[in-house]
């Protein structure tokens, strides 16, 4: 990218310089420091928004050929000289291609479509926006049989005798190599060993020709369900637990009860039971137009079974609450069912919404509702607070912008100057009061500075959250995978376009991380946008888009949701 010339005022004078959009703050300020001597430390730059930082992305400033900044600082009188960065500072252009792909922000890898394989390139790129399965596949031992693969190869993948390969290795291996590229990468071991341990996986088309197109919910339950097998981590006391569960597996507690009175008579009780879940369903009927309402429906289910007391098939209604929510929330819409006279899947089209932020406190058992409620509605408290403060200090700037706008235009406002210059009013006021036998009220004469009100509102917000974290019941907060508030964040979308799982084109969405902070070794907040995933094609979208894709006809409609647990606001010395 082409650098651009800008001009810069410092006392008085102007500086030309060339400012690479490609590069941070840090090295727009050195290039100054060459030219007025002023160490970076000591600069400070006026940019739209505020000042500009050492770790400024200068292509978010948009700066225009000749376009005016002004520097202040003075170089330190203490005579030490400012060093030079250890690391020379590298250049998009001088990086290698695996180097630019893992920089922060990066267009992440697309994958190829081997044929009809778009159903396993969006479950693989949604899976992969959880960052702890990243972590964990990167610490497995397992291998893949790289001679097996080479003969899978022999088919570009598609099949062959590579029946030994371990698809968590498989897994672990095809990231590591997206995260060094941002083409669009072939998955053709992974592929190879899916239909082999999986056999639906290779059916042929019935027209002959390649391989059938597949559900993308079941390509992602399988490989959810080898994960859970494979993918073991240590614990504190040293046993092993599944990743899938400590992370992406939640737990129902059941009750099933015969709907026949009669039973109930003879004295038949309710069967209650305890059963880990992967996914939630959300069934879709004439009436469903939220997620809420199919969530709903899917907690709720009809069994016809036989009644011992009864000797006979009657009906039983099964009730599940949510008894642990897992830190990643799994939601499927049954959008797909089983057409008997055209021998197919067809589609349900109706349109059903579903929210950025999920609240499922309301499907919970008793018990884990009286540790969420408390969490989930403090973090409600801390956030209020926290935008009250927001809209305060921009309304305080706005009336300090307008304050020094009207004096450099000579503009006075002639009732504040007279309260200012005039106290008489007031003591007047005061004297009628006490003449009148009223309450004279007392004034402050003491002021609080700027600082000083915006140190009392940061004290407030950081007691409202050590209150927060004091909330949390020791039984979830030793429960790491769990979520503590009943809060999700919307992370990640498959969706689906035309009218037949057997057809038709899948795609995912996956939302922007913040960008890392060096300094601080956080995440910056969120820009709110959004990685569309087509194949090999992967474009940026605005969160509007994630709107569009709650169906109501063959265009793109939202199969599966990933929900993460929203982070809890953290404080210095607390775990978030």
């Amino acid at each position: 990218m082409a650098t651009i010339p800008v001009i810069v005022k410092h006392q008085g004078k102007k500086y030309e310089v060339e400012l690479d959009p490609t590069s941070l703050g840090e090295v727009f300020k050195f290039q100054l420091y060459s030219l007025t001597g002023v160490e970076p430390e000591r600069q400070k730059i006026l940019v739209k928004g505020g000042q500009l930082k050492d770790d400024t992305d200068l292509s978010k400033l948009g700066a225009k050929p000749g376009q005016t900044f002004m520097m202040m600082g003075t170089p330190a009188t203490d005579g030490n000289a400012i060093s030079r960065p250890k690391e020379k500072t590298k250049f998009v252009e001088d990086m290698t291609e695996a180097e630019q792909a893992r920089q922060d922000g990066a267009t992440p890898a697309g994958l190829q479509n081997l044929g009809n394989t778009c159903y396993l390139n969006s479950t693989l790129q949604t899976l992969r926006a959880v960052p702890e399965l990243q972590k964990e596949l990167a610490k497995y031992k397992g291998t893949t049989d790289s001679n097996s693969a080479l003969g899978g190869l022999s088919q570009f993948g598609l099949g062959g005798p590579s029946a030994g390969l371990d698809l968590t290795a498989s897994l672990r291996d095809l990231y590591s190599q997206m995260a060094d590229t941002q083409e669009g990468f072939p998955p053709l071991v992974f592929l190879s060993a899916l239909r082999n341990l999986y056999p639906q996986f290779a059916q042929k088309a019935k027209s002959g020709n390649g391989y059938a197109q597949q559900d993308a919910e079941e390509a992602w339950s399988q490989i959810v369900s080898q994960l859970r097998q494979k993918l073991k981590m240590k614990d504190t006391d040293d046993s092993e637990t599944s990743f899938i569960d400590k992370y992406m597996a939640g737990r129902f507690s059941s009750s099933l009860e015969c709907d026949d009175p009669a039973a109930k008579e003879l004295g038949e009780e309710p069967i209650v039971t305890s059963e880990p879940f992967l996914k939630l369903d959300c069934h879709i009927s004439a009436t469903t137009n939220h997620l809420r309402d199919g969530l709903a429906a899917g907690l709720d289910e009809q069994i016809e079974k036989k009644s011992a007391l009864l000797d006979r098939d009657t009906m039983y209604t099964k009730k599940s609450k949510l008894a642990r929510l897992p830190t990643y929330l799994t939601v499927h819409f049954v959008r797909f069912y089983w057409k008997r006279e055209a021998q197919k899947k067809a589609k349900i089209m109706r349109k059903v919404t579903f929210p950025h932020e999920l609240d499922v406190v309301e499907f919970c058992t008793d018990h884990l509702k009286s540790m969420l409620i408390p969490v989930r509605d403090k973090v409600r408290d801390v956030r209020k607070e926290v935008e009250d403060v927001e809209r305060a200090r921009k309304r305080q700037k706005r009336q300090h912008d307008k304050e020094e706008a009207d004096k450099a235009a000579g503009i006075v406002d002639s009732v504040t100057e007279s309260k200012k210059s005039d106290p008489a009013p007031a003591k007047a006021a005061e004297g009628s009061a006490a003449a009148a036998g009223g309450d004279t009220e007392m004034t402050d004469e003491t002021y609080r500075t700027d600082a000083e009100i915006e140190a009392e509102r940061a004290a407030s917000i950081l007691n409202a959250k050590k209150e927060l974290h004091a909330l949390i019941n020791p039984e979830l907060a030793k429960d790491e995978g769990a979520n503590k508030s009943g809060l999700y964040e919307l992370r990640g979308v498959v969706t689906h376009q035309g009218a037949s799982a057997d057809s038709g084109h899948y795609t995912s969405y996956v939302k922007k991380e913040g960008r890392m902070n060096e300094k601080t070794g956080k995440r910056e907040e969120e820009d709110g946008k959004w990685w569309w995933f087509n194949d090999d094609k992967v474009t940026e979208v605005e969160a509007e888009k994630i709107d569009t894709l709650c169906g109501g006809g063959e265009s793109h409609s939202a199969l599966i949701l990933l929900y993460r647990s929203i982070p809890l606001p953290s404080v210095e010395g607390v775990d978030a």
